[in-house]
C-alpha cells in the first residue's frame, strides 16, 4: 500500500469481511439469548447489518471495485471469542452477560472502522461515500449504547443474581446484607 486510497479500499475490504462474519454469527447468538430482550436486539441487528452491507456494496461501486471482503483477523478472534462464551457458560444468564459483552466488542471494533474510513472518505473527496459510512457509523454507536443500557438494566443483574449453583453471587449477598441493615438501622 503506497497510497491512502489504496488503504481505503483495503480497510473497506476488512470491515465488510467483519459484517458478512458478523450475519453469520448473529442468529447464533440469538439462538443462545435467554433473555427474550437481547435475544430481541441481536435479531434487530441482523436486519441493520444487513443494511449496512447494502451501504458497503455502494461505496465499492462508487470506488468502481467488487466488493470483496479481506480475512480480518481482528472480527475472527472476537467471534471466537463469543462461541467460547456460547459454549463453556453454564448458567443462561451468565451466558447472556457474556455474548452481550461480545457483542459490544463487536461494536466498539466497528465504530473505530467506520470513524476512521468516513475520515478517509473525507479527505478522498469521496462526499458520497462519506454519507453512507456515517449513518453506519451512528447506527453502530447507537446499537452499542442500546447494548450497554440493556446490560445495566436487566442482563448484568440477572447474571449477578446467581452463582451457577443456584445460591446468590457475591454481588447479591452483599446487595441483601446492605438491605438488610438498612432495615435494621
Amino acid at each position: 500500500m503506497n497510497n491512502l486510497d489504496k488503504l481505503f479500499e483495503e480497510t473497506l475490504r476488512d470491515i465488510y469481511y467483519a459484517e458478512k462474519a458478523i450475519l453469520k454469527n448473529l442468529p447464533k447468538m440469538a439462538r443462545k439469548a435467554s433473555s427474550d430482550k437481547l435475544r430481541s436486539a441481536f435479531e434487530k441487528h441482523i436486519d441493520q447489518t444487513e443494511e449496512q452491507v447494502g451501504r458497503l456494496e455502494q461505496v465499492f461501486e462508487f470506488i468502481g471495485k467488487a466488493p470483496r471482503g479481506k480475512r480480518c483477523p481482528a472480527i475472527d478472534g472476537l467471534a471466537e471469542e463469543a462461541s467460547e462464551i456460547m459454549q463453556e457458560a453454564e448458567d443462561d444468564t451468565v451466558r447472556d452477560a457474556g455474548m452481550l459483552a461480545a457483542a459490544q466488542a463487536v461494536e466498539h471494533y466497528e465504530i473505530s472502522r467506520y470513524g476512521t474510513l468516513a475520515a478517509w472518505a473525507e479527505k478522498l473527496g469521496m462526499k458520497d461515500a462519506v454519507k453512507l459510512l456515517k449513518t453506519t457509523l451512528e447506527e453502530e454507536k447507537e446499537t452499542d449504547m442500546k447494548l450497554s443500557e440493556l446490560a445495566l438494566s436487566e442482563i448484568n443483574i440477572e447474571a449477578d443474581t446467581n452463582d451457577g449453583a443456584g445460591k446468590p453471587s457475591r454481588g447479591a449477598r452483599k446487595k441483601d446484607g446492605a438491605e438488610a441493615s438498612a432495615r435494621r438501622a
